[in-house]
């Protein structure tokens, strides 16, 4: 599944990597393949034209599910993978959840490879997970301080974006399996779903990336019905968050950044009273921008 280039004696292994993000009922999720161990992948082949046509015809060929606007996340050429080093150019792209046509495709909750991100319900980390980390370090105090300052302990706060800055940290203390693969000695990890070489750490980097993007770009837009209710909004942006919002605050930040419009059409056919129905306004979906206001998220 990649293309391999010598240079001089080192054999550079090229690998596109797509994560396709969708929120479904309040969860976000990712397009998997090989039952949820790696994310759509494949080299540059030479009949694709760009880096993008390559990557569009991995996403088809393996999950069957055409993607639209695709952004370039990031590229890792630091990962030794046996005798060869591999560099991963990695996409992103928003998109509604479909059902996955191809064998072994699938979507999956982001929460089930990073538990730890999900802060809805105030969760902060699981208490072993916590032993396993101080227990990694003991007296160092410069590694309490990083795992204090990751993880919002010891009365710090929280930073959802730091998701790439605690997998590192816990791929460093050996708690994940990524980073024992190799090892002469098994490793007690914390309870995660794993994948395949770095997909993992690509996946941290798209959710990081995600996470800043909504304070100031209005992507949900790309998740969302062409209506929708102000909760199915809120519900989508805690959900990318990994943390509450202030109902009250949440729609006056909307209504004050001007985001979006009233239908004049309501919800039919649900429990309780009909909700109103908006849509983004034209002037953001050509602008695809809006000033930088934070996220009114409950701390």
């Amino acid at each position: 599944m990649r293309e391999n280039r010598s240079m001089g004696n080192q054999v550079v292994e090229t690998e596109l990597i797509a994560v396709l993000v969708a929120v479904t009922d309040g969860d976000p999720r990712v397009l998997t393949i090989e039952n949820g161990y790696a994310l759509p992948s494949g080299p540059l082949e030479p009949g694709h034209p760009s880096l993008q046509t390559g990557l569009r015809a991995w996403v088809e060929r393996q999950t069957h599910h055409p993607i639209g606007y695709v952004e370039q996340l990031y590229t890792f050429a630091d990962q030794q993978r046996g005798e060869a080093r591999g560099i991963s150019i990695s996409y992103l792209a928003l998109s509604r959840e479909a059902a996955a046509e191809y064998p072994s495709a699938s979507w999956r909750s982001w929460y089930h490879y990073f538990p730890w991100e999900d802060q809805r319900e105030d969760n902060k980390f699981p208490a072993d997970m916590y032993r396993s980390l101080t227990g990694w370090a003991a007296g160092d105090v410069a590694r309490r301080a990083r795992i204090a300052g990751l993880f919002g302990g010891e009365g710090r706060v929280w930073n959802e974006e730091l998701v790439l800055q605690r997998y590192e940290l816990l791929w460093e203390a050996g708690l994940v399996p990524e980073a024992t693969r190799n090892a002469l000695v098994a490793a007690t990890p914390v309870p995660a779903k794993e994948m395949l070489n770095d997909h993992r750490r690509i996946l941290a980097t798209a959710i990081a990336r995600l996470r800043a993007k909504i304070k100031y770009r209005p992507v949900v837009f790309e998740l969302l019905a062409h209506e929708f209710t102000l909760l199915e909004l809120q519900q989508t942006m805690e959900a990318l968050a990994g943390q509450s919002l202030h109902k009250p605050n949440f729609r006056r930040f909307i209504e004050g950044q001007e985001l979006v419009e009233e239908t004049g059409r309501t919800t039919t056919g649900l429990a309780g009273r009909p909700a109103k129905l908006f849509r983004f306004r034209a002037s953001v979906l050509e602008e695809r921008g809006f000033t930088g206001s934070k996220l009114p998220l409950v701390r």
